[in-house]
């Protein structure tokens, strides 16, 4: 019995909805990890414009409040001084009255003038700070003060004819004094409370924008120390992995030179055998060959000198057939080498390619085959054919310096040509002219290989190797004996 598939039923708006929510959540938790930093850092920096702006504006009032009481109690002063003045005023009238002398005159006009000029300035603040109340009193004193200076300066002009004025004038005028004192001792004292509010708010502001900045610089460099947690976590963890990289790049690195090192060995044990094939098998076949044409040739020398003169031609063909055995065998496994050792055989190698090339040579060589083992020999060997061939093929010199040279350890190769020189992006490729074959060898018998273009023209290839065996033998030995 078959069932049919279940429907799923399709996505709608409203299960769509919350996942929209966590991913907007999750974008601005995103940010806010990213950039809370900035944020910390722009709130402090509005925090403490307006904390200045705040505490500006403060000092302002604060300063508006001084002058206010400054000038409240300066005008308390000025009305205490102008009641003074004009008691004394009234009593320099009577006096006069009295006895009338110019003294007292000079005297009522001089304080008369005191007071004109106190009523002025009172008048000039009242008006200046716009207190509708204490000008219509201070205008009221002011008609009193004038209206006794007045009578003052009557009675200096008929002093025998005194003015009766009431005692209840002066009452009223030291009142209405009186009270405007005490108007501006309240306007002073209302002002200095109001400097001291403000001071104490200006204080409470300073203490708050400090405590509110000292917390944004703790989560900030909070925050920056997660980061910077964070970041050394993350690159301990790129050094971990990248060491785990090197060690895996090494190991294969040095398993590909085992490889290599052990085609190259595979190389050489089939050239060896090919070699010997070709020596042993091919090379009696045309011996022989050779023998039995001759043999032909000898019997139709007489009868058929056409014959043996085809013959004669084959002869040659074979005598260039043993020659291009020879060359090949000698190219595959030379056996100059392998009879007479290194010295000998780059001797012979590089007179060959001189004549080939019309090379002038300069040799620098021992006196004596020393015995550097068939390894170091075949390597040092190869390294030179290839050089030489290259030398051939792109150099276009016309002079060669060979040198070996060797002590207790080492043993080091050095070959230069005067032609064109390396190019300067071969060097850096390393896939040209055999190089990579050439280091491969050298730094499979823990060598070191190196190439330079000399100056002004030419290329120089040195090689260094040790004489005694390294790990690279250990390796290559058990592919030996595979081969």
């Amino acid at each position: 019995m078959s069932h049919a598939p279940r429907a799923v039923p399709p996505r709608t708006a409203h299960d769509e909805a919350p996942t929209r929510a966590h991913a907007g959540l999750a974008r601005i938790n995103e940010w806010m990890r990213r950039y809370s930093w900035l944020v910390a850092m722009t709130v402090a920096i509005v925090i403490t414009v307006g904390g200045l702006v705040i505490l500006e504006s403060g000092r302002m009032r604060i300063a508006a409040e001084y002058e206010t009481a400054l000038d409240a109690k300066s005008a308390t002063a000025d009305l205490s001084a102008l009641a003074a003045d004009i008691a004394t005023l009234s009593a320099q009238g009577r006096a006069f009255a009295l006895k009338p002398e110019p003294a007292y005159k000079a005297q009522f006009e001089q304080t008369a003038a005191h007071v004109r000029r106190a009523l002025a300035t009172l008048d000039a603040y009242y008006r200046r700070i716009g207190d509708d109340t204490a000008l219509a009193s201070f205008a009221q004193i002011s008609a009193a003060a004038n209206e006794e200076i007045e009578r003052g300066a009557a009675r200096l002009a008929a002093p025998s004819q005194p003015e009766a004025r009431p005692a209840s004038d002066d009452a009223t005028l030291d009142a209405a004094l009186s009270l405007l004192r005490l108007n501006e001792e309240q306007r002073a004292q209302h002002a200095l409370d109001a400097s001291r509010a403000d001071q104490r708010i200006s204080t409470l502001c300073v203490g708050a924008l400090c405590a509110l900045n000292i917390v944004l610089f703790v989560l900030l460099f909070r925050n920056l120390g997660i980061q910077l947690d964070k970041q050394d976590r993350v690159q301990r963890e790129l050094i971990t992995q990248q060491e785990e990289l090197d060690q895996l790049v090494f190991e294969r690195t040095r398993q590909l030179e085992a490889l290599a090192w052990h085609l190259q060995s595979v190389s050489e044990n089939e050239k060896t055998e090919l070699a010997r094939e070709l020596h042993d098998e091919l090379g009696s076949i045309l011996t022989a060959s050779k023998m039995d044409v001759a043999w032909v040739r000898g019997k139709l020398r007489e009868t058929e000198p056409a014959m043996a003169e085809k013959l004669t031609r084959a002869i040659g063909n074979l005598d260039q057939g043993i020659a291009l055995k020879r060359r090949i065998i000698e190219d595959m496994r030379p056996t100059v080498l392998a009879n007479f050792g290194l010295v000998t055989a780059l001797r012979g190698l590089v007179d060959e390619a001189a004549q080939r090339n019309n090379w002038a040579v300069s040799f620098d060589l021992p006196d004596e085959d020393p015995k550097l083992g068939e390894a170091i020999e075949i390597a040092l060997f190869r390294v030179a054919q290839e050089t030489l061939t290259n030398a051939a093929k792109y150099a276009r010199a016309s002079n060669i310096r060979v040198a070996l040279t060797m002590d207790q350890a080492s043993v080091s190769l050095h070959i230069a040509d005067d032609g064109i020189g390396i190019r300067p992006q071969d060097l850096k490729r390393t896939q040209t002219h055999g190089l990579v074959g050439m280091r491969q060898r050298v730094s499979a018998r823990g060598g070191r290989f190196e190439i330079e273009r000399v100056k002004p023209h030419g290329t120089s290839i040195h090689v260094s190797m040790p004489r005694e065996r390294v790990h690279g033998d250990a390796v290559a030995t058990p592919a030996r004996s595979a081969a």
